[in-house]
């Protein structure tokens, strides 16, 4: 019986900092949202509040690879 368990692969753990951070898209594009959105932006003028909204696509194999990696289990719903 021990020798059987001996081939198991295990299941991969999403890092969900990642899984928060960043989105799929349904084509397939790796997207992202700017930082610094909660807090001290009275100061900042209201295009730069909108600008705050908009989706990054990730650009770069490495950063891609990385993600991936980090959360391999992510979809494009959610």
């Amino acid at each position: 019986m021990t020798s059987k368990r001996k081939n198991k692969k295990y299941k991969l753990k999403t890092h969900k900092a990642t899984a928060k951070r960043f989105r799929l898209t349904g084509s397939g594009k790796l997207v992202r949202t700017k930082g610094g959105k909660s807090h001290l932006r009275r100061r900042t003028s209201k295009r730069t509040k909108r600008l705050f909204s908009e989706m990054i696509t990730v650009e770069g194999r490495g950063y891609k690879k990385r993600i991936k990696r980090l959360a391999p289990s992510m979809k494009s719903g959610d």
